[in-house]
């Protein structure tokens, strides 16, 4: 069926000028639709792309790969474990013991809840990003029996303190005086604050030194846990679970997908969405081949007619506006992923520049933590919309091919 004949009939077609303007002006306007359908697809799922590489990467500032726990509570000889973790599996590339606790902090009058992470801060600097996301001090400045602490901005902004102020810590633990039970207290210096772009985070948490978290937490000589950095985030999940498993014994293992499933669950169900949202577009320029070719047919009704008294079977014929209909629908879609994939590349270039032509901010710096749209492109993307343009094309392309097929030539030939 897919003989040369017919590939260069189609062909010579889609190159011959049309006797009706209206077919060229419909044909231009498909493969415009398509340019812009297949353009805004790609480019719109590179911005999502970009946006969940952005919270991943601030997240694992704070976050770490995974963590481990013993199932009982505390783990008492971390120092050991810490070894064998990274021993054990070369996945492991380092290990931070932490203690975590919630505690009241209040500092002039003012009074707020917090997340205070216990670190020691060079091990940390090997799971973590927090001394990158520093903005005033420095997190070795976490000294043991200095009580020294770092706070988020947010946070601070809320105790209306900075670096050399002091705040008062009130953990849960009680101690014991002779006025009776009492919540402990400690008063530590201010010694540097950090923002990661995350309100949860920057509004939230405060770390101490190790040493100072278990005096204050009275974890005594042990630790909630040890942070681990893995060689593949993406499979930190089953690394962490496979070192817990070589450990013996009980032990609870979280990964940083599971302890923010909800927020990579619902960027995916929104990509998802968006996908199918803007796949319709890229269907209805599609489907304007139709019309396209509905009214080629209609056109060419007595050079189907001559085709067929020649010995061109009705499969033929479909053929040679099969072979049309992809021309014009291929046209568009490389069109359209070549503007798509630049435009991709350059969403940091166009963006600003229409902000400035429009004189309008799309992501004011303070409403929106990500002040910037971020792109990453994907060629599965590109393939993947490409490849349902194309067959998209094809469809819109089979009913007017197999009306042109069903043509019979005594009746289109009766008035010619």
């Amino acid at each position: 069926m897919f003989r040369p004949l017919t590939v260069a009939i189609g062909l010579r077609y889609t190159r011959a000028k049309r006797r009706n303007h209206f077919i060229s002006f419909i044909s231009v306007v498909s493969i415009i639709g398509l340019v812009l359908g297949v353009m805004a697809l790609i480019t719109v799922l590179s911005v999502m792309n970009g946006f969940e590489r952005e919270l991943r990467e601030r997240i694992l500032g704070m976050a770490s790969h995974a963590t481990i726990q013993d199932a009982d509570g505390g783990l008492q000889d971390w120092k050991s474990l810490q070894q064998r973790v990274t021993d054990i599996d070369k996945r492991v590339l380092a290990a931070a013991p932490y203690v975590q606790g919630e505690a009241m902090l209040s500092a002039r009058g003012h009074i707020s809840g917090g997340l205070i992470r216990g670190i020691e801060p060079e091990a940390e600097e090997q799971v973590a990003q927090v001394g990158e996301h520093m903005t005033q001090g420095r997190l070795s400045a976490l000294e043991p029996g200095r009580y020294r602490i770092v706070l988020g901005r947010e946070l601070a902004a809320q105790l209306r303190v900075r670096p050399g102020d002091s705040v008062i810590l009130m953990a849960p633990q009680a101690s014991v005086s002779p006025a009776g039970v009492m919540p402990r207290m400690r008063r530590f210096e201010v010694a540097g604050l950090f923002e990661v772009g995350m309100y949860e985070y920057d509004r939230g948490t405060a770390f101490i030194h190790l040493d100072d978290a278990r005096a204050v937490f009275q974890t005594g000589e042990g630790v909630t846990g040890l942070r681990l950095r893995v060689d593949d985030m993406m499979r930190a999940g089953v690394i962490s679970r496979d070192v817990a498993g070589e450990l013996g014994g009980l032990f609870r293992v979280q990964d940083w997908t599971r302890q923010h499933a909800n927020l990579f669950r619902a960027i995916q169900m929104e990509k998802m969405v968006m996908f199918i949202i803007l796949s319709l577009i890229v269907a209805v320029a599609a489907f304007n081949i139709v019309s396209t070719l509905i009214m080629l047919v209609t056109d060419k009704q007595g050079d189907i007619a001559i085709l067929r008294t020649l010995g061109l079977s009705p499969a033929g014929v479909m053929v040679v506006f099969v072979v049309q209909g992809v021309v014009i629908g291929t046209i568009g879609i490389l069109l359209g992923s070549a503007a798509g994939v630049a435009l991709a590349m350059n969403i940091d270039v166009v963006v600003p520049f229409i902000e400035r032509v429009a004189g309008i901010e799309f992501l004011a710096a303070d409403v929106y933590y990500i002040s910037d749209l971020p792109s990453e492109l994907r060629a599965s993307d590109v393939v993947r919309v490409a490849g349902l343009g194309f067959l998209l094309t094809v469809l819109a392309t089979l009913f007017p091919a197999w009306r042109a097929a069903r043509t019979q030539p005594a009746e289109a030939l009766r008035y010619d």
